[in-house]
Order: C-alpha cells, then structure tokens, then sequence
C-alpha cells in the first residue's frame, strides 16, 4: 500500500490554448478512495493517465509512496487499471483473463490458481472461471477485470469510470461492491468519474475539477454542503443547484420581488469587491413550498413544466420571473402531490441555508457558520 502524491503536475496537449491539467497538487493517503470528477474534458482521465504513466508529465512531479514516478514507465509503478472498456481477451477463460499478468511475470502455475482463486471468490467469480467473456453478462465482465487487477496485489488501484458501460440498475449494485470490496482490501484507489452521484456514495474523498484546474477536495459531505465556488455548487448535487445572479438591496437581495435578508458579512465582502450583484445559490430541497393556508407570507410564483415523481419525493422543474429573465428552478416536493404541468406554486428559500457567492469571481463569499475554505487553485471566473 501507498500514498499518492501529485506535486504541480502539468500535462500541455499540442494545439491546446491552456494545459490538459494544471498544477494539480493533490496528497492521497495510503488506503484512501479518492474520487477525481468533473465534467468532460476537465482533465481528470489525463490525470489518472499521468499517474498510470501513459501520459507525460510537462512540468511538476508524481510521488507513489516515498517514490519518484514521474519518469517511470508504467510496469516499474506497482499500479493496476481498470478501463471503462474492460479491456478483456475475447479467446481467454475468466481464469486466465484474470491471471494473464501473472504469467507475463512468470509466476508459478500453482501460487497463479491461489490467487485468482482468492480473488474469484471476493468477487463471486467462482463458478464462471472456464467461461469466456462473450457469454458473460456486463456486469460479470467488469468483476473480471477488477480481479485482474486484485490478482497482481498493487500498490495503487486506478479506475478510469469502470461502470459506465453498465445500465443504471447494475451500476448502483456495482458501485456499492466497488466501494465495499476497496475498504476490505484497504488498497490505495483512484477512481475517475463523470457522475457526481457516484462520486458522492463511493469516495472518502472527492476531488472536482474544472478546465484542468482542481477547484475542491473534501469529503463528500463538506464538498456538498460548503462548496468553495459556484460551480461546485452548480456541478455537486442531483439535481443541480439552483442558481441567481441577482442585485444587492440595503439588507440582502430580492428573488423574483421576494426579499430576503443575507448574512451581513457576505454582503459586506460582496460590496468590497465594488459589485452590486450576487450569486444565491438554493438547493431543490432548500425550498419551502407555500400552501393554499400561506396566502399572507411572500413566496415567489413558479409554473410547473415537468413533475419527476420518483415516489418518495417528487422533483418540480418550473420556470419563474426573475428580474427581466425566465430562470428555470427545480424544486424538491413530497411525493405523490397534487402537482402537473401548468400548476402554478409559490416558494420560498430557506434563507439560513443558502449558497452565497460573488458576482466576480464565483467564489464562496464568508457567512457566520464558519470561515471560507479557499480553493486549492483558483479557475477562472465563473459566469452564472
């Protein structure tokens, strides 16, 4: 087992006007699950890459334990990789799928059957050995190459979205034995994904990027409830934040003709930046839907365009007058309501647990719970 250390990693593409991954400084600790994600293209496959040694590192190092791999090719890494594509030889029995490095590495026949017969049955594997990939299901053919990683005993295990070629069902039963089968071999895991919910369910930690650039690493609670910028508020979450550019009045903002009063430290640091605008961020579940009993409490008016109703709750996706603007808004509802399209509700944020960010920068602004996590590297502006 080991840490994994990137220290400034640069990787620069030809042809591209701002590098693939820029100055990641990331320290994951020796049996840490860590979860790089972020939207397409943010750099987090080249990452991996970088440190599966497939890709070139331009400037900056990559530290395996106390080791300097930066340079090293990747068979001198100690390292195993799990592809999105399984990457499995179509005329070899799962037996020898699984044990293949093992004999490239001239291990002897005997100790190769022990451990993928050890493996085979962490993964419930046992009784499909003699079988060939083509008669196995999706999600047999990613345990296997899962077990051709466990079979080599690494130092690190990286996984470059392993469930995407899954259907939703098998991927939520494959990410919980994903995550319970990493805890009780303790091995050091990096896994690359695109799906924050994923992210969130499997990692003790969570590391999001944009444009190249880490923005956030925390665990999945602190990367949900306090993100540093808006658009890890806008990126985290199913579904998505809720997010208003709106004007600055004397004791707060007003959402669609709603006042609502702020914390007087984040409008303080927001007047500083000479801004009279500010980013409110509100989650689906920080609404408060106002009945017919509410008449007397203000409350913005949303029309229902679409009701998800998954059972338990029900998601509203509505449209509302915002300044000059129709914004879309989601908001979370009980289930089984009384809502359909064209129904017209009326809402109100619960103000004391609201995202406040500048208008500028994109940056968390100061709230009294608790003082600004700065990010790791700071992106570019975000535009809400």
């Amino acid at each position: 087992m080991a840490s994994v250390t990137f220290d400034r990693a640069t990787r620069c593409f030809p042809r591209m006007d701002r590098p693939a991954v820029c100055d990641l400084e990331l320290e994951i600790a020796d049996g840490e699950f860590m979860v790089l994600v972020g939207p397409s293209g943010c750099g987090k496959s080249t990452s991996l890459r970088m440190l599966a040694g497939l890709e070139d590192v331009d400037s900056g190092t990559i530290r395996i334990g106390d080791r300097d791999v930066t340079h090293l090719p990747p068979k001198e890494r100690d390292i195993a990789m799990v592809f999105q594509n399984y990457a499995l030889y179509p005329h070899m029995t799962t037996a020898d799928n699984m044990g293949f490095a093992l004999k490239i590495a001239k291990m002897r026949k005997s100790d190769i059957r022990g451990r993928v017969a050890e493996a085979a049955g962490i993964l419930d594997l046992s009784d499909y050995l003699d079988r060939k990939p083509k008669s196995l299901s999706g999600g047999q053919r990613q345990r296997v190459a899962m077990g051709r990683a466990i079979v080599r005993e690494p130092r690190v295990f990286l996984m470059d979205e392993p469930l995407s070629n899954l259907d939703a069902k098998l991927r939520v039963q494959t990410r919980t034995q994903i995550a319970s089968l990493q805890r009780r071999l303790g091995t050091t895991t990096v896994y690359v994904t695109h799906d924050q919910v994923e992210a969130l369910t499997m990692g003790d930690r969570v590391a999001v990027l944009k444009d190249g650039v880490l923005q956030q690493v925390g665990t999945p609670q602190e990367v949900f409830r306090r993100p540093v910028n808006a658009f890890v508020g806008g990126f985290i979450g199913s579904p998505a934040m809720n997010l208003f550019r709106l004007a600055l009045i004397p004791d707060g903002t007003e959402l669609g003709g709603l006042p609502l009063a702020l914390p007087r430290t984040a409008l303080t640091a927001a007047r500083h930046e000479g801004t009279a605008e500010i980013v409110l961020g509100v989650r689906p579940e920080q609404f408060t839907l106002l009945s017919q009993e509410d008449l007397g409490t203000p409350g913005l008016e949303v029309v229902v365009d679409a009701v998800e109703d998954t059972g338990a709750v029900t998601y509203l996706h509505t449209t509302a007058e915002v300044g000059q603007e129709s914004v879309r808004v989601v908001v979370r509802a009980p289930g089984r309501g009384p809502w359909h399209k064209g129904s017209r509700v009326r809402i109100t944020p619960r103000t004391d647990e609201v995202h406040l960010f500048s208008a500028r920068t994109g940056l968390r602004l100061p709230d009294e719970e608790a003082p600004v996590v700065k990010p790791r590297a700071e992106g570019p502006s975000v535009s809400v």
